[in-house]
């Protein structure tokens, strides 16, 4: 793997990046709080297989990319980022995989630039629309999201989850993320401004507009130990595809699903690119 400063009009992302430079082009989007690093292991099988992949730090996480009012983490600057990261690289076309906050950013691309998106990989996050739905109509899902809440109002939550050699944010991890992983996560989050910026995701503004059903080829992966997004969620989403769809689910797997079990994401991911689109 190689390391990449990819300049756009927002700023200077670093990225993580393998694989042949003419491979066909994968997006990796990470979530919160982690880094490209979240995709190490996705990026070695993707790139062992002929594919140009790379894992950018998101807006907040690139210190290069780092605005620090939460208006500037809306969704449709985040969507800007992708396009100009790609645009970037000279990728026309991808195939693009998000987890957490960055599956977010990935169904909003699909569905303001499906001209440009191959192929879309969600893992763990529902679609926007069907997490909507069930946070009016599902309590199990409300009271999953309720942190949310907290963590937009609290103006103390950095320094509750910095406290202490950053306990708060170990126990995210929940001994699911290898600790050399966890330990850079907790470094690069303690840089000043860094752990403000990732929770901006969080505080910016609600969309400017209503996102739609989505036409590209979709994998969606969750799994049952998933602590932040339930069944009701998971389930409605395939309502919130009209293209080719195919949902997995990964029993007494938690959130952090590319590091707890990437061979076995590894594996649906390839399956999933090599059935949509030439390689």
């Amino acid at each position: 793997m190689t390391h990449l400063s990819i300049t756009t009009g927002a700023g200077v992302f670093d990225a993580i990046a393998a694989g042949p430079p003419e491979g066909r082009p994968v997006l990796l989007l990470h979530g919160f709080p982690q880094t490209g690093l979240a995709w190490r292991r996705q990026i070695e099988a993707l790139a062992a297989d002929g594919y140009r992949v790379v894992a950018p730090d998101q807006r907040g996480y690139s210190p290069g990319a780092r605005p620090q009012q939460p208006e500037d983490y809306r969704i449709s600057l985040l969507v800007d980022d992708v396009v100009s990261i790609t645009e970037e690289l000279g990728w026309t076309t991808f195939d693009l995989v998000g987890h957490d906050w960055g599956g977010a950013a990935a169904w909003w691309t699909a569905d303001a630039h499906p001209g440009r998106v191959r192929t879309l990989t969600v893992v763990s996050t529902p679609h926007p629309g069907a997490l909507a739905t069930t946070l009016r109509t599902d309590q199990d899902q409300r009271r999953r999201s309720h942190y949310m809440i907290d963590w937009r109002k609290d103006p103390a939550t950095e320094e509750r989850m910095l406290a202490d050699d950053a306990r708060e944010l170990r126990d995210f991890y929940a001994g699911k993320v290898p600790r050399d992983s966890a330990d850079a996560y907790v470094r690069h989050l303690s840089q000043s401004g860094a752990l403000t910026a990732a929770l901006n995701w969080y505080r910016a503004d609600r969309p400017e507009r209503a996102i739609g059903v989505i036409g590209v080829p979709t994998l969606y992966v969750w799994s049952t130990d998933d602590s932040a997004f339930g069944p009701a969620a998971a389930q409605e989403t395939e309502r919130w595809v009209n293209g080719p769809y195919r949902f997995e689910t990964l029993q007494g797997v938690s959130h952090w699903i590319p590091e707890e079990a990437p061979e076995t994401l590894s594996h649906l991911l390839l399956d999933h690119l090599r059935a949509h689109g030439k390689h």
